[in-house]
């Protein structure tokens, strides 16, 4: 049984609370006292009855926290946590400022096992999973900083859906109006492409918001880029977000990192807008940021906008994203680059 209180959705609290013989505003009390105002120790939560608290803390359960080991701040205004938790694994997230707009940038995993080879994060290799409450207490932590958050996505180190009942919980946690009350078209998931997941997450009945991480037309490529492409071809990846539009009339996004001389030809963007073009999508192109020992560049200026006039000229809606935190080994497939294997 999970122990950690944060960890808990309100109405699963409430299902524990009501084994504990007390009663559902009890719950209530906790969820709002952990996620609205940041209380850490259940001693701290008073409207709760004393023996109430008592019983929960002789049973081992208990409110989980963070260590911030280190914060850095680009001269773009992009600042970099790096985070311990309470067994001493360490990851880090991100807080973006774009024009007053904050965006948090929160990890699902430390480490990560998918090995995609331009993510430096790949390097450390998988350490664990997140739960629940240490994937919140990144936005928390990022709250204490930025005072108001516009967005939250899940795109920090670690694949969410290799995570997925933790990385939803969390979600759906930061969404709750007994908490941050973070609108769910606020919160982004993101997945490399685990079928099974997104078929999941075509289900759930909630209006968070799905990028997938695409970075090909061809399999070939992908496959050289990304070992889940192997299982998880791009073929069947397609048909899968088709579905998830079609079924939730919600857009997706699509993100596609360009490489120099890997993935940037004018042949792989054709191909790419063959099979976007089916989707209700959105387009986010993210030139490669270097990072640790990962050997690859970014294309040059003309060659990404080249490769996005073609994905515009097929209809589809394609942002150039600015390459914020790069300084600080913030930006995209940057995180980990300073402490991997």
């Amino acid at each position: 049984m999970e122990k950690d209180l944060k960890s808990y959705t309100l109405p699963a609290l409430q299902e524990l609370i009501a084994e504990k013989s007390g009663k559902k505003f009890h719950a209530g009390y906790i969820f709002s006292f952990i996620h609205e105002k940041q209380h850490s120790r259940l001693e701290e939560i008073t409207p709760v009855p004393e023996k109430l608290r008592n019983i929960l803390s002789d049973e081992g359960f208990f409110i989980s926290s963070l260590e911030i080991l280190e914060r850095q701040k680009d001269a773009d205004s992009t600042e970099k946590f790096l985070f311990s938790a309470q067994d001493g694994s360490k990851f880090e997230s991100v807080l973006l400022d774009d024009n007053g707009r904050k965006t948090v940038c929160i990890s699902s995993q430390a480490g990560c096992r998918m090995g995609c080879g331009f993510c430096a994060t790949a390097g450390i290799g998988f350490i664990r999973n997140l739960s629940s409450g240490e994937i919140a207490e990144q936005v928390y932590a990022a709250k204490r900083s930025a005072e108001k958050i516009s967005n939250v996505v899940f795109m920090g180190m670690g694949e969410p859906f290799d995570n997925y009942e933790n990385a939803v919980n969390a979600a759906i946690i930061l969404n709750d109006s007994k908490g941050l009350g973070l609108g769910a078209r606020h919160i982004t998931l993101s997945t490399c492409g685990l079928i099974d997941r997104i078929e999941d997450f075509t289900q759930l009945d909630k209006q968070f918001r799905l990028a997938v991480s695409i970075h090909a037309g061809y399999e070939e490529t992908r496959n050289k880029l990304m070992p889940i492409n192997k299982s998880n071809p791009l073929a069947k990846l397609f048909a899968a977000v088709e579905n998830y539009c079609r079924k939730t009339g919600r857009r997706v996004t699509l993100e596609y990192c360009l490489i120099d001389g890997i993935n940037d030809s004018r042949e792989e963007a054709v191909k790419f807008a063959q099979s976007a073009q089916r989707l209700k999508c959105n387009v986010n192109l993210i030139e490669f940021n270097p990072a640790g020992s990962l050997r690859f560049s970014a294309p040059k200026k003309g060659k990404t906008n080249a490769f996005a006039d073609i994905l515009r000229e097929n209809g589809i809606e394609t942002h150039i994203r600015y390459r914020r935190g790069r300084n600080i080994k913030a930006a995209c497939g940057q995180l980990g680059a300073e402490w991997e294997k």
